[in-house]
C-alpha cells in the first residue's frame, strides 16, 4: 500500500477500527466474564465500550493489555467476513445484552442476516478456541499481523450505553493507532503538550471560570473570565457595527407554539429544556435564536429597500446535551453565540456570503487562526421541499468556488432547514474544530409567513442566511485558551500589566504607576505582599501575565520601570513610552 494510501481517512478508519478489534480480543481473553458493547474508530483514534461487570479496570492496567493485543496479532492474517440470521447470530454471545439489542437492530428483529467478522488466524479460549469474533459491518486492514504495529491504550471514561443515563455506565477504553511509530510517537507528544494546555486545568488555574455539581454543563464566569469575555464581545460589536448589523435581545424562554412554527418542535426537541406552567402550557428555554428573529423580521412592514437587513445578538442558549458527552467549555449546556440572521433577496445571497467569507477572515486572521469550510447538504431528516434545497445548494457551491478557499463535502450534513458552510478551525497542535456556521433557510421565512414589498410592486418572501463567527462563545474560549496555552495576546489578557515593586519602599510610586494605566485604558495589578522579587515575577509568569513592570530604587530615582515581558527579555523605559507601545499593541490587536 503506498504513502497516499495509507494516509487517506478511509485507511486510517479501517485501521482504527481492526485495533479495536484487537483491544477487545485481549481484553475478553484476560477478563472472560466482560460483556462487550461497540468499538467504533473516532478521529485519531478508537474506542471501545465495555461492561466489565465487577472488575475494577483503570489505566495502569493498559500495559497488561497492550502486551496481550501484541500477543494475538502476531496470528491474525486477516479478516473473514460472515453473515448469520438473529437466532445464530446470539448464539456468539454469552447473554450479552448490548450485543442482543445490536443484533435485533441491526437484523429488523429477524428479518435480515448480520454481519461478523473474524480475525483470520487467531485462536480465542473466549470462543472456544474458534478466532475471535465481533459483530461488525466492515472496514478492515488486509493484513493485521502487518500492519496493526503502532498502537497505544491512551485513558478510560465511562459512558452510558447508547448515550442514555437510563441505561448501564460502560467502560470506554479509547486508544489510537498509527501506520507508523513516527505518527504515533507524534500524536503522543502532541497530546502531552494539549494536556499542558488543557482549558479546563488553565481555566482554573487563571480564574477564569469554573463549574459546580448544582449547575452541569454550565459555567461559572469569575471576573478574569468575564474580562475576556467581554473582550471578545465588544471586538464583535464594533466590526458588526461597521457592517451595518443591528443587535437585539429577544425572550430567553417561549411557548411551544414558536417552535411548532419553526419546526425545531419537530426536529430538535428532545435538546430541548422543557416546563410545563400550572396553566397547561409549554414553554422551552431558548435553544437557538432563529425562531426569534423571524418574529423580529415579520413585527413590521418591510421593502426591498430594508434588504439585507442584519439581525445579530448574543443571547443565552440551553441545549440539553447528554451528561455523558459534557467537556468543559467545548461541550456545554448553557452558552452564548456571536449570532446573526440576515433577511436578503435572491439575487443578493452571493455577495453577502462574499461579505461572510471576508468577515470570517478578519475574525479568524485576529486570532492567528487557520480554517476551511466544510459544505453540509440536504440531511436524511430535511424540512420543506427538494427543488428550493437544490438550488441553495447549489448557490453555496457556487460562492465557495468563486471564493478560492479550501472546502469540502459532507452529504447529508445540512441544517434541518437548509443547506450550511461550517467553519473548521485548526489551533495550534494542528487539531481541527468545528465552531462557526453560515446556514442558508429558504424554509423558515415560508413558516413564519415572512414578506417583504419587491421593487416590481409584488410580495415576496425573503430568504434568511444564519451564521454565527465565533460560533458558542464558550467553546471558542475554550479553544482560545489552548490554543495560546492561557498566554493570551495583550489585547484580550484580563490582566495586561502587573506591576512588581521590589520591597514595601517602593510601594507609593507603584501605585502611582497603576493608577496612570488605569486612566488610560489599560488592566493592571498590583502585587504588595511581602515576597521577593523572584517569587512574584515566578508567579506573574504562571498567570501568563504579557508585562511585569519591575519597580526598585532605581526606577523611583530616574522616574521609570523596568519593562519584563513573557518571553523574559527586560528594558528600563520611560512609563509614557511604555504606555505608548503598550496602546498600540492593544489597538492593532496583535496576536502575540
Amino acid at each position: 500500500m503506498n504513502k497516499k494510501d495509507i494516509n487517506s481517512k478511509e485507511y486510517l478508519d479501517n485501521l482504527r477500527h481492526s485495533c479495536a478489534h484487537l483491544l477487545a480480543s485481549a481484553v475478553v481473553e484476560l477478563y472472560p466474564d466482560v460483556k462487550l458493547a461497540i468499538g467504533p474508530s473516532i478521529e485519531n483514534g478508537f474506542y471501545y465500550d465495555i461492561d466489565f461487570g465487577d472488575t475494577k479496570i483503570s489505566e495502569e492496567h493498559f500495559p497488561k493489555i497492550e502486551r496481550q493485543m501484541r500477543d494475538n496479532i502476531k496470528t491474525w492474517k486477516g479478516f473473514e467476513k460472515e453473515e448469520l440470521d438473529q437466532i445464530e447470530a446470539k448464539k456468539q454471545y454469552k447473554s450479552n445484552p448490548y450485543k442482543e439489542e445490536l443484533i435485533d437492530q441491526y437484523t429488523e428483529n429477524g428479518k435480515v442476516k448480520v454481519g461478523f467478522y473474524k480475525s483470520v488466524g487467531s485462536k480465542s479460549s473466549y470462543f472456544e478456541g474458534r478466532e475471535y469474533w465481533d459483530l461488525c459491518k466492515g472496514g478492515h486492514v488486509e493484513s493485521p499481523s502487518e500492519e496493526i504495529k503502532h498502537f497505544k491504550l491512551l485513558s478510560i471514561a465511562g459512558a452510558y450505553w447508547r448515550g442514555d443515563e437510563k441505561n448501564r455506565m460502560l467502560t470506554r477504553v479509547y486508544g489510537t493507532c498509527f501506520p507508523t511509530q513516527e505518527e504515533l510517537e507524534n500524536y503522543l507528544k502532541m497530546l502531552e503538550e494539549a494536556e499542558k494546555r488543557n482549558h479546563k486545568k488553565l481555566g482554573r488555574e487563571l480564574g477564569l471560570f469554573m463549574f459546580h455539581e448544582t449547575a452541569p454543563g454550565m459555567a461559572y464566569w469569575l471576573p478574569k473570565g468575564v474580562t475576556l469575555y467581554n473582550e471578545l464581545i465588544n471586538f464583535w460589536r464594533v466590526e458588526h457595527k461597521l457592517e451595518n448589523y443591528q443587535e437585539i435581545f429577544s425572550p430567553l424562554i417561549n411557548k411551544r407554539e414558536l417552535y411548532e412554527t419553526s419546526g425545531h418542535w419537530d426536529h430538535y426537541r428532545e435538546n430541548m429544556f422543557l416546563s410545563e406552567t400550572e396553566e397547561g402550557e409549554t414553554y422551552a428555554l431558548k435553544p437557538m435564536n432563529c425562531p426569534n428573529a423571524m418574529v423580529v423580521f415579520g413585527s413590521e412592514t418591510r421593502s426591498y429597500r430594508d434588504l439585507p437587513l442584519r439581525l445579530s445578538d448574543t443571547d443565552t442558549l440551553h441545549r440539553f446535551e447528554r451528561s455523558g458527552t459534557l467537556n468543559g467549555l467545548l461541550r456545554i449546556r448553557e452558552f452564548r453565540q456571536d449570532d446573526a440572521h440576515i433577511f436578503v433577496t435572491e439575487d443578493q445571497i452571493v455577495d453577502e456570503y462574499k461579505k461572510l467569507f471576508a468577515l470570517t477572515e478578519k475574525f479568524y486572521s485576529i486570532f492567528g487562526l487557520e480554517y476551511k469550510f466544510r459544505l453540509g447538504t440536504r440531511p436524511d431528516d430535511f424540512m420543506g421541499d427538494e427543488k428550493l434545497w437544490d438550488k441553495a445548494e447549489s448557490e453555496l457551491k457556487s460562492v465557495l468556488e468563486s471564493s478560492g478557499k479550501e472546502y469540502f463535502v459532507l452529504e447529508g450534513d445540512g441544517a434541518f432547514y437548509g443547506p450550511k458552510i461550517d467553519i473548521l478551525m485548526k489551533d495550534a497542535l494542528g487539531r481541527e474544530w468545528q465552531m462557526g456556521t453560515l446556514q442558508l433557510d429558504f424554509q423558515q421565512p415560508l413558516r413564519f409567513n415572512l414578506k417583504y414589498s419587491a421593487s416590481d410592486g409584488t410580495t415576496k418572501t425573503p430568504i434568511a442566511i444564519h451564521r454565527v463567527i465565533y460560533g458558542s462563545l464558550e467553546r471558542f474560549i475554550g479553544v482560545l485558551i489552548e490554543h495560546f496555552g492561557g498566554a493570551f495576546p495583550t489585547w484580550l489578557s484580563p490582566v495586561q500589566v502587573k506591576i512588581l515593586p521590589i520591597s514595601e519602599k517602593q510601594i507609593e510610586y507603584a501605585t502611582k504607576i497603576k493608577n496612570t494605566l488605569l486612566e488610560n485604558g489599560i488592566r493592571v495589578e498590583l502585587d504588595e505582599r511581602a515576597e521577593t522579587l523572584g517569587s512574584k515575577i515566578r508567579d506573574a509568569q504562571v498567570e501568563k501575565m504579557p508585562y511585569m513592570l519591575i519597580v526598585g530604587d532605581k526606577e523611583v530615582e530616574k522616574n521609570e520601570v523596568s519593562v519584563r515581558n513573557r518571553s523574559g527579555k527586560s528594558e528600563n523605559m520611560e512609563l509614557e513610552e511604555f504606555i505608548k507601545n503598550v496602546k498600540t499593541e492593544i489597538d492593532n490587536k496583535n496576536n502575540v
